[in-house]
């Protein structure tokens, strides 16, 4: 019996060698790489991919998926993980992950961290840069967990990832003139003139474009046009899209057009699909949406 006792002890002291030999050869080859994962014993954050689903006159609408890697000998559980995201070392957005994070020793997972950024803020980043004439900046996200049981001695991990890339800008759309022509019973098709600026650095495509007018608070005309148009970079392009008066729709609004125009508001909604040309996966599945108001007197005069 006592000699069966001696062969667990010394089992349990070979392992225990063996784990205190890793540990440092680990710690050591960690110390020698350098780098983004110069921290090998602790759990390793990457962010993969950042999609842009919807953009507003509001706010911007993302998804970040960010890799969690675990090379520890033993699995970690967390109850959420927090990021913030910065432009120009300035912080734009500060959410929480609600959802438990489990990931197994020797295993990863894959986060999808929704992501919504006010462009109250993001102007005020953008002009900042623009009074310095700076084209491009550094956009960075903090990630931090907390684990249910210490590792290493250490409960909490952080990491920052940094990239420079371009400054981006929203595209601004204006309505130049909506084109009625002679109003009447039996003319349905109108032009709505378009202005698209776009101060990027790149050019994009915007396609499957739906927008209603609506003069004096009564939605009169729609239309839509499925075609990409190319939008210029660095520059504003000219569009011209078809819109479809409904039937008798503008005759209750008709007096105040050819009479009251300074007076009279216009409103028109306009949603999009915007496309990289060079197909950035950024803005794969992205959709803009825009509200564009004044007055009739606004447009131009031929």
């Amino acid at each position: 019996m006592k000699k069966g006792w001696l062969i667990v002890l010394g089992l349990l002291l070979i392992g225990g060698i063996g784990a205190y030999v890793w540990y440092n050869r680990l710690k050591n080859n960690a110390q020698a790489e350098g780098g983004a994962y110069d921290d090998t014993l602790k759990p390793r954050l990457e962010m993969t991919t950042l999609e842009i689903t919807d953009m507003d006159d509001d706010v911007i609408t993302m998804n970040v998926k960010m890799l969690i890697d675990n090379p520890l000998p033993v699995g970690f559980k967390a109850n959420n993980l927090r990021y913030t995201v910065f432009i120009a070392k300035t912080p734009v957005i500060e959410e929480t992950y609600g959802k438990p994070i489990e990931v197994e020793s020797g295993d990863s997972t894959l986060l999808v961290l929704p992501m919504k950024l006010r462009n109250q803020k993001l102007m005020a980043v953008l002009n900042t840069l623009d009074k310095k004439d700076i084209d491009s900046t550094t956009y960075g996200v903090r990630a931090a967990f907390d684990l249910d049981v210490p590792i290493l001695g250490e409960r909490t991990f952080t990491q920052t990832f940094e990239k420079r890339l371009p400054t981006y800008y929203l595209p601004k759309i204006k309505i130049e003139d909506l084109d009625f022509g002679k109003l009447g019973l039996k003319r349905t098709d109108v032009a709505a003139k378009v202005s698209v600026e776009n101060k990027n650095r790149y050019p994009y495509n915007i396609t499957d474009a739906h927008y209603t007018v609506s003069i004096d608070g009564k939605e009169i005309a729609e239309g839509s046009q499925p075609e990409p148009i190319l939008i210029k970079k660095q520059a504003t392009t000219p569009v011209v899209f078809p819109v479809t008066v409904r039937p008798g729709a503008n005759l209750s609004v008709l007096p105040k057009m050819l009479f009251d125009k300074k007076d009279t508001p216009f409103l028109v909604t306009f949603r999009c699909k915007i496309l990289d040309k060079d197909g950035n996966l950024a803005f794969k599945n992205s959709r803009f949406n825009t509200t564009i108001r004044g007055t009739l007197a606004d447009f131009k005069k031929d």
